[in-house]
């Protein structure tokens, strides 16, 4: 079976969620809250026997590769097809509350490669971008069906590209001769919309409008905030949890819940003295994010955007620090 992602941060993940010491007795349990090819379960397993996993994912095809890649592990590992955030809202009874969680909320390489659905400008393919194809809309309805103002918006959101109003305005002018189908089409149409100067810099000039309808398409930025408080109350108490994150939108997300979760008193900003007697629901285990070495970017170059924070959970999260927290 060929591999086609590389997993990253890996060194980094296996020691941060190494279910060794205290208080781990003589087996943990882990969830992947994002399977994709099965490469930091298959390290975890690896590494350390008394561990199983249970792997999530919602895209049935490449769950399959990871359960082929995984099988030599047999009972160890278990598998459940979905959204991470329905998992965590409805844990399943049938399983013990996890020691060590983890989330690697970066698309594998293996969509952009193998999966022919547009995730890509590199390629001619149909502008799909789901990752779970059964449901949803697909980025070509967003494309062909939002109104300019809300492609701007979503683009300038999602993508934090400069230009969305330019680009929204050159696929509105687009399509009104013919809906638009391809991943190649669309970026074909945003290169012809961009000054001169701004298609050679250091990303071609669609990787941020991709970026943005994928985001859309999927909802990644709204299942995450709920997905992170639900999963880190499933944890068992000294138990961990790892985020690894690809852009600014979703680390601010990490970044600002688990700073929630870190703090002793919540009592409103008025209140001039603490009279909650509040106590941290976790410990911070790294203070800065987590980046990858120089030697793993120049090795896998999807990882030089990487960040990974994780935390030690205290106590269950009842006081809801989702407050604050940036949602979309």
């Amino acid at each position: 079976m060929e591999i086609v992602h590389t997993p990253v941060l890996l060194n980094e993940c296996l020691e941060y969620l190494s279910p060794v010491g205290e208080p781990f007795a003589d087996k943990a349990l882990m969830i992947d809250s994002t399977l994709g090819e099965g490469g930091h379960t298959y390290n975890f397993l690896k590494k350390y026997p008394s561990l199983s996993v249970i792997g999530l994912d919602a895209d049935k095809v490449i769950q399959a590769r990871a359960k082929e890649r995984l099988s030599e592990f047999g009972e160890r590992v278990h598998f459940f097809n979905g959204w991470f955030q329905d998992f965590y809202a409805a844990y399943p009874s049938e399983y013990e509350r996890p020691n060590l969680i983890l989330f690697d909320l970066g698309i594998s390489v293996f969509h952009y490669e193998k999966s022919e659905r547009g995730f890509s400008f590199r390629y001619d393919e149909k502008l799909d971008m789901r990752l779970n194809s059964a449901e949803g809309e697909s980025a070509a309805d967003l494309v062909n069906e939002l109104s300019e103002e809300k492609l701007a918006d979503l683009i300038y959101l999602y993508g934090e590209e400069k230009l969305s109003r330019r680009i929204a305005r050159a696929i509105v002018e687009a399509r009104a001769g013919g809906r638009i189908e391809s991943s190649k089409a669309l970026a074909e149409i945003i290169w012809n919309a961009v000054p001169a100067n701004y298609r050679y810099g250091q990303i071609h000039p669609a990787t941020r409008t991709f970026q943005a309808l994928r985001i859309a398409v999927n909802g990644e930025l709204k299942r995450l905030p709920m997905a992170l408080h639900n999963a880190f109350n499933c944890l068992l108490p000294g138990g961990k949890m790892g985020v690894i994150t690809f852009h600014s939108l979703e680390d601010r997300i990490v970044k600002n819940y688990f700073r929630n979760l870190g703090k002793q008193c919540v009592c409103p900003p008025e209140v001039a003295v603490c009279r909650c007697g509040g106590k941290a629901c976790a410990e911070i285990l790294t203070r800065k994010p987590i980046a990858p070495t120089d030697e793993e970017v120049k090795a896998n170059s999807p990882s030089r955007s990487a960040k990974l924070r994780v935390v030690r959970k205290i106590k269950d999260d009842t006081e809801y620090h989702l407050d604050g927290v940036v949602g979309f």
